[in-house]
């Protein structure tokens, strides 16, 4: 946050739509319905001419539609200012971003506290239950008010990345992009076990009354304190709340009688009052347990029996951003999921942030997600219409890329692996028809492919293919890669399962002038191909040509094509009178099953 007066501020103001229904109301998946509905939201930068720039923001379990900017005398700005606004990684110099408070909420959207127009009386207990596929209804139904057919991009974390999934599977057609932050297509176990606990202490709470407490002098504050501090523990990890407590103790609390109401004094007790007795002021009870009642109900695969059957009429362009220490939605959640959607062709790609901070590192983690967000909304989707590029050779490697280039027939379909920043597939989608997906460990890397508009999965290629069932691509792609694998016999045989065919390059370690610069120096040779001292090289396993023919023929492997690149003349006379291990600086093979 910036406190600089100097600096512009975006101004935000709430507004509440009042949407128009059908005389049957706006109808729940339950089968009741709600006489009217009222939205809260808020709306930043300008609509385009074609209406076709418009964000949506999908809100997180207990925010409202302030998102961004500054309210007039607030001190503070909106709950994911770090992410919207001019220049900002949803950048409202480009779009046009629409933040709202969702359906059974209590900033202004038609809640269980706001009144019931069929008795003048807030709904209370009658409130019926809701689901995100209702809060996803509402939601489109502020759009349609907005005057906007398709949105660039749904963009949600936690519930609210439940919410974008459940946009692409309701709508469609109605959204070019999805971008799910640290959410699932349902909540584990565990998690539903901490969230059964809240609702439980704020229904036992002696001033509840059945939900039909907004009359009564005193309201289930502690109850839902509780049930605030319980969720609280949740969006942390064991790293973060050791860093910022330990067991340290408040200052002052040793020389205070605490053993009467068994207080601890420890300093994560006073953080977690602090939360509790802060969230009462600002959120209602029943919307509390209406919510979070609706993210523990949400599953798709219940809903339509299987995750492909909810995401097969999907159009979307997906990214998923897992966050490694969560546990309230964990890493493997995401990668089943992107698992999913790339088994049915979709575009898809997947981050997974390394952060200590748990769950709430989608608030938290600004400079990491900023890049990934801002990559993914940097070129429009693949189905719409873009000038085309000039044609980008993969790290300056022109040879070895028109090699490559050329192995794959126009149409195909390609696994890159070790893609670096996606110049490859990028190129030969614009050259040759050819379609493909990324994998890179290095989260520049990811970015860059992301800018490009190459789907791509961050992922260690040495832990295996899991992602990708068997013949999932026409060609699977080793390019500078092999010879950097902890297990390249492995990693052979994964590439083969998942294609029919791979095309591998790698240095020759058998090239004359690395032997002669180990016969005359007795040290690891430094050249073109191989330009790291042995100290700081990615290279584990160094090989030749030879070695890789053995290796090729002990699995049962045929090299279908090879090709031996040599730069210098000594070398290219050593190929050409066949002594290919001495003269190739590198190779380029291609290799099937056999």
């Amino acid at each position: 946050m910036n406190d600089d007066v100097s600096v512009p501020r975006l101004l935000a103001q709430t507004r509440i739509a009042s949407i128009a229904l059908s005389a049957g109301g706006f109808r729940l998946v339950s089968g009741h319905g709600l006489k009217a509905l009222d939205i809260a939201y808020e709306t930043y930068g300008t609509l385009n001419a074609d209406r076709s720039n418009a964000i949506f923001i999908c809100s997180p379990l207990t925010t409202d539609a302030h998102a961004a900017g500054w309210h007039e005398g607030e001190a503070k700005p909106g709950w994911w200012d770090d992410m919207i606004g001019p220049g900002k990684a949803i950048d409202t110099d480009r779009y046009f971003v629409i933040a709202q408070n969702m359906l059974g909420g209590c900033k202004g959207t038609t809640g269980p506290g706001s009144i019931d127009p069929g008795t003048g009386k807030p709904y209370g207990s009658s409130f019926p239950k809701i689901t995100v596929e209702d809060m996803v209804h509402a939601q489109r139904l502020l759009v349609e008010y907005l005057g906007i057919d398709v949105l660039e991009a749904v963009i949600g974390g936690s519930m609210g990345g439940m919410q974008a999934l459940q946009w692409s599977v309701s709508y469609p057609d109605k959204l070019r992009k999805c971008l799910c932050i640290a959410a699932s297509a349902s909540l584990s176990a565990q998690s539903l076990g901490f969230e059964v606990i809240g609702r439980k202490v704020i229904v036992n709470d002696p001033n509840f009354h059945g939900g039909d407490y907004y009359d009564k002098p005193s309201r289930p504050d502690g109850g839902l304190a509780y049930a605030r501090m319980i969720g609280h523990i949740t969006y942390l990890s064991a790293v973060a709340m050791h860093q910022k407590f330990g067991r340290n103790v408040r200052p002052g609390a040793e020389s205070t009688d605490l053993e009467s109401g068994f207080q601890t004094g420890f300093e994560v007790e006073s953080y977690l009052n602090y939360q509790g007795d802060a969230f009462v002021k600002r959120f209602d009870a029943n919307s509390y347990l209406h919510i979070t009642y609706a993210m523990d109900r949400f599953d798709l695969v219940s809903r339509h029996g299987s995750l492909e059957n909810a995401f097969r009429n999907a159009s979307a362009e997906f990214l998923l951003v897992a966050l490694s220490s969560d546990w309230l939605f964990p890493p493997e959640q995401t990668r089943e999921l992107g698992k999913t959607l790339l088994k049915l062709k979709k575009v898809a790609s997947v981050a997974e942030l390394h952060s200590p901070h748990g769950h709430d590192a989608f608030l938290l983690e600004v400079e990491h997600l900023s890049a990934v967000i801002r990559g993914f909304l940097h070129q429009p989707a693949l189905n719409a219409p873009r000038p085309l590029p000039k044609r980008v050779r993969n790290g300056g490697a022109s040879v070895e890329f028109d090699a490559l280039a050329k192995l794959i027939k126009p149409g195909s379909h390609i696994l890159d692996l070790g893609c670096g920043d996606g110049s490859f597939v990028d190129a030969l989608f614009w050259a040759r028809d050819v379609t493909g997906i990324g994998i890179d460990r290095d989260l520049h890397h990811v970015v860059q492919c992301l800018r490009k508009n190459v789907p791509v999965l961050q992922a260690n290629v040495d832990h295996g293919l899991a992602f990708f069932e068997n013949d999932s691509f026409d060609y699977a792609v080793l390019n500078r890669t092999l010879q950097e694998m902890k297990h390249p016999r492995d990693v052979l045989r994964e590439i083969l399962r998942v294609a029919p065919r791979a095309i591998v390059a790698f240095p020759n370690f058998g090239h004359v002038g690395n032997r002669i610069s180990l016969m005359l120096r007795g040290s690891m040779p430094v050249t073109r191909a191989l330009p790291h001292h042995w100290y700081d090289t990615p290279n584990i396993h160094l090989f030749s040509l030879d070695d890789f023919r053995d290796l090729c023929k002990e699995e049962g492997y045929t090299i279908e094509k090879l090709l031996c690149v040599a730069k210098s003349g000594r070398s290219k006379l050593l190929v050409a009178l066949g002594f290919q291990n001495l003269g190739a600086e590198w190779v380029v093979a291609q290799i099937s099953r056999g």
